[in-house]
Formats: structure tokens, sequence, C-alpha cells
């Protein structure tokens, strides 16, 4: 589901790049002004609307990369030749790509401490060479500052969200059973909670030494552990496929009333009293019925006490995989330089800059991204080329197109990379135009941009064609590996043992069913089909359906084995 329009995000884009190029023009200090409103348009292009500690851990990553590459550029540079600087250039690609692949912030910091490698070495900047460095670092805290600060007044309510989220999708999947749309409802279910999982990740750390002492924490972990072991029982309904009455769908909206209260609803769902009575005893022969039914009859701390919080760590690509996309990434680079300085001497920055970019296979399909590059990098020259000839390019009316651009960014960010390359575009245009660098680059820019696309191009397709399809089988291999330890181990295993193979294998489905999307999004050679990875996929979510109902029943018939009065 797409999120609505990032008014708060846009509003960060406009002050972030506006502010420091008006301190600017105030002062008279533009040169550093221009770096600070660099810092804040690779700050704005890595803010999101993750946790406020995931987002300070990224936008400082991407300051302290930035930083480090423009002083290590600069000082390539200096030495006044072209063999250095590309020597620089693909010591940092090949640093960059052997990190990239081995998490989300390390990726993003080994995008930038390239890009910042790139711009130091392709922008001859006067006045001391510790003054660049700082003053992006310091547009990057600007965005941190402004993105991090409702932290101060609303502390917890990204991840009171999120685990929301987990209740009102299960409350759709118990709406969809009986269904065609079951599958698809649970799925969502899976994805919700995997996004919980991810954004909890610090307060799981934590509570896995210590139990907090914020009690909103330990109530958010409390809620989160009752919608792991309601996410089994959803599950198990899906698989018995019997429809539901409409009462009983609602039991997760009431349980989330109860577990994560807010202004309006806090004292909504204290009684299940229409929910049992929607419930008719046949309902309830069904083990899942009965387990769904207890679990909001005890929705509090000892619900949920039983279950581990924690998963393991996604597999990573291999120390093969990372050398050889850092050794092609570092190529594209040193390709893009020399076309770079053939076509325009030793200021050609926008080529390697726009590889940089777009050989991102961990952030999407490569084709897709050098496509949308291509896309915003012409609709962004027209913008800006119309906004000169209406403006005249005085500061003031430089600065606003800023501002603008720099909101269109930051909704881009979130919708559509096309968008986001548009504004991004527009800014550097405006930057390198306060700089002083005032030749007409319309045509070059958008020429550069297709170049660089075809070299990234080339080496993913060409020298190293089932990048994307290796990955693709390689996460579904580790799905099914998990699917099967669910199966063999899930009968004897405890209660928690059971929610932690059960969590694991549906990630790792979640995972595997991502990367074979973005490998059937990217061209492969008609000669080579590649493996219906949706249908096993498919399959092995069964298997794990199967099991869970299964586990469930036995564990409900061994209870009353051993309740009082059993035979």
């Amino acid at each position: 589901m797409r999120a609505g329009f990032p008014l708060a995000a846009a509003l960060r884009g406009v002050v972030a790049l506006a502010l420091p190029l008006l301190l600017g023009l105030w002062t008279g200090h533009m040169v550093a002004a221009v770096f600070a409103g660099i810092g804040a348009l690779w700050g704005v292009g890595q803010d999101s609307s993750s946790p406020y500690r995931l987002r300070m851990q990224r936008l400082l990553a991407v300051g302290l990369a930035g930083a480090l590459g423009l002083l290590i550029g600069e000082l390539a540079l200096l030495s006044g030749h072209t063999a250095p600087v590309a020597g620089c250039l693909v010591a940092t690609a090949v640093f960059a790509g052997l990190i990239s692949l081995c998490g989300p912030i390390r990726s993003v910091a080994g995008m930038h401490v390239l890009l910042g490698t790139i711009v130091g070495s392709g922008v001859p900047v006067p006045g001391p060479w510790w003054q660049p460095p700082l003053a992006l670092l310091s547009g990057v805290l600007l965005v941190t500052v402004l993105s991090t600060s409702p932290w101060l007044w609303r502390r917890h309510r990204i991840e009171t969200d999120s685990v929301r989220a987990v209740y009102r999708a299960a409350a759709g999947a118990l709406a969809a059973v009986g269904t065609p749309h079951a599958e698809a409802a649970r799925r969502s279910m899976t994805l919700a909670l995997n996004d919980a999982h991810d954004v909890m990740a610090p307060d799981l750390a934590t509570a896995t030494r210590h139990r907090p002492e914020d009690p909103d924490t330990r109530r958010l972990l409390d809620a989160l552990r009752l919608a792991v072991r309601l996410g089994e029982v959803v599950s198990a309904l899906v698989w018995e496929g019997r429809p539901l009455p409409p009462g009983v769908a609602d039991l997760p909206l009431q349980m989330a009333g109860r577990l994560l209260p807010t202004g309006k609803s806090a004292s909504a769902g204290h009684g299940l009293v229409p929910a049992e009575k929607a419930a008719s005893a046949r309902d309830r022969r069904s083990p899942a019925v009965r387990a769904l039914l207890e679990l909001c009859e005890t929705a509090d701390a000892e619900a949920g006490a039983d279950v581990i919080l924690s998963l393991p760590a996604r597999p990573l690509p291999g120390r093969t995989v990372r050398l050889r996309y850092a050794v092609l990434l570092a190529a594209c680079v040193l390709v893009a330089y020399i076309s770079a300085l053939l076509l325009h001497g030793p200021r050609g920055y926008w080529l390697p800059m726009t590889v940089a970019f777009i050989y991102k296979p961990d952030f999407g399909p490569v084709l897709r991204r050098a496509v949308h590059r291509c896309v915003g990098t012409v609709i962004g020259v027209a913008a800006i080329g119309a906004v000169a000839a209406l403006t005249g390019n005085t500061p003031c009316a430089l600065i606003g197109t800023v501002a603008v651009f720099g909101a269109l960014m930051a909704v881009g960010v979130r919708h559509h990379y096309a968008v986001a390359t548009t504004g991004l575009t527009g800014i550097v245009f405006v930057l390198v135009d306060l700089l002083g660098d005032h030749r007409p680059l319309y045509g070059t820019r958008i020429l550069d941009t297709i170049l660089a696309a075809a070299i990234v191009l080339v080496a993913n397709f060409v020298v190293w064609p089932d990048s994307a399809g290796s990955w693709a089988a390689a996460q579904t291999d580790a799905a099914l590996l998990a699917v099967r330890r669910y199966r063999d181990l899930a009968p004897n295993a405890t209660p928690a043992q059971r929610q932690t193979l059960r969590r694991a294998a549906y990630r790792r489905l979640a995972d595997a069913r991502r990367a074979a999307a973005q490998a059937h999004a990217e061209p492969v050679p008609a000669k080579r089909r590649l493996p219906d990875w949706e249908a096993t996929i498919v399959a092995a979510e069964q298997v794990c359906d199967a099991v869970t109902a299964r586990t469930l029943a036995d564990t409900a018939h061994s209870a009353g084995d051993h309740a009082p009065g059993s035979p």
C-alpha cells in the first residue's frame, strides 16, 4: 500500500536545502553554503519514515562517509594529475562495492563515500581544504535534526503504528478467509510482521539483554509478542479455509484497542461478548478459532511471554559476489571518468557520479533504475531550463528554485525514483551555478546520463548477466531450508522455538519473493529462462500454513488431554 503525500518530508526538503543557501547569501560565504547544500541534498535523498534511531544512524553514515570521500577527492585533485585522481576513484569504488552489499547502513555509506570522492576530485574549490567537508557534514546534520526532532513529542509513534499495522493486517486476513484473496491477505500480514520486527529491532536488541525500563517500550514489545502468536493463529485459519463470522474477523482490532490504546480508543475493546456470540459452537470446534478466542481473552503481557522476538540475520551475498560487484563498480567508474576526461576535460564529474547512483543492485532492478534516471534527468533539465529562462538566474530566484526541487525530491524518494532524479537534477544545476559555473550544460547532462546508464547496463547484463538470478536462487534455497527446518522441528519444539522457526521461515519466503521479483524485472537472454520461483515460494508457503495448522491442532489436543477431568 502506498503511503500518502509526505508533507513533513517535503517541508524538510524545502528548509534543509534553502536555509544553507540563504545563510550563504546573507554572510557572503557562498562556497561553504553550496557544499552544505550538497550535504543537505544527500541527506534528503536518504531521509525516510523509519524509526528515529535508524534515521539518525543512516543520516550520520551519509554525512561522515560523504565528508570523508570529499576530503579524499580534494587531496587527489591537489596532485594536479589525472592518474592519482583515477587511482583514487578506483580504490574508493572498490571499497564502496565491498561494503555496499553488507546491509543498508553500509550500503548508504559506501555509495556516499564514492560520491564524495567524485565531487571532491571533480570540483576545484577555493579556500581552506577542511571547509568543504565540514560544510557538507553540516548540511547532513541539518537534515538529521529536522528529521529526528519529532522524537521529542512523538517518541514511539512509528513503532506503535508498525505494530498496530500487524493487527489491521490480521483482521484483513481473517475477513478474507475462505475467499480467493486469503493467501494474499496472509502475505500482507507476514510483511507487516516483518516490518514491525525491523522497526522494533533496536528495542528487541535491548530486550535480549535486560527488561526495558520504559513502560511504553514494554507495552510495544508485549503487543508484538502477541502479534506473533496471532500470526500463527491467522495462518492456521487461512489454511483451514472456512469463512468466519464478521465478529471473529474483528477480534484483532479489539486486541489492538486494548494493547495499543490511543486517545480515541483507549477504552475500546474491553469486552469480547459480541465476538464470543458470533463464534458459534461449530466455529469453536476449530483449534485455531479456540486459540484466537483465548488470545483475545488474555491480551496482556503474559499472553505472549513465551515468544522469542529475535530473528536470525538475513543472509548476505557471499564474498565472491561482493568482490565481483566491487570490481565491476570500479571498472564502470573508471570508464566513466575516462569518458568524461575525453568529452569535457578534468571537470567532468557528472558521468562517474551518475554511475555511482545507478549501479546499486541492492536498491532495486538496475534496468529500471537506469531508465528512471534518464527520464528524471531529461525532465529536470527541461524544468530548470524553463525556470532559468523565466527568472534570469537571480540569487533569490535560484534559492527559491532549490526549495521547490527539494520538496519534489523528498516526495520522489518515497514514491518514484524518476521524480527524485528530477528534483536532484534541478538542484545540482543551481548549486553548480552558484559556484560560478555558468556553462550551458543542458544537453551535456542528458548525454552524460545516457552514457553512464549504458556503461552500467553493459557491465550488469553483458559482463554479469546472472547476478540478479543467482541471488534470487540463493534466497529461494535459504527460504526452502528454513521451511524444512520448521516442518521437521515444529512438532517437538517448545512454543518459543516454534514461533522463532515459523517467523524465520515466513520471513525468508518474503525475502525470496522480493529477490525473485527483482530478477524477473531484469532482462534476460531469450535462450535463458528463469525458474518459476514464485510457484516454488507459494508451495512452500502452503507447507508452512499446513504445518502451522497441524501444530496448533496438536497443541490444542495435548492441552485437552491434560485438562482437569480429561480421561
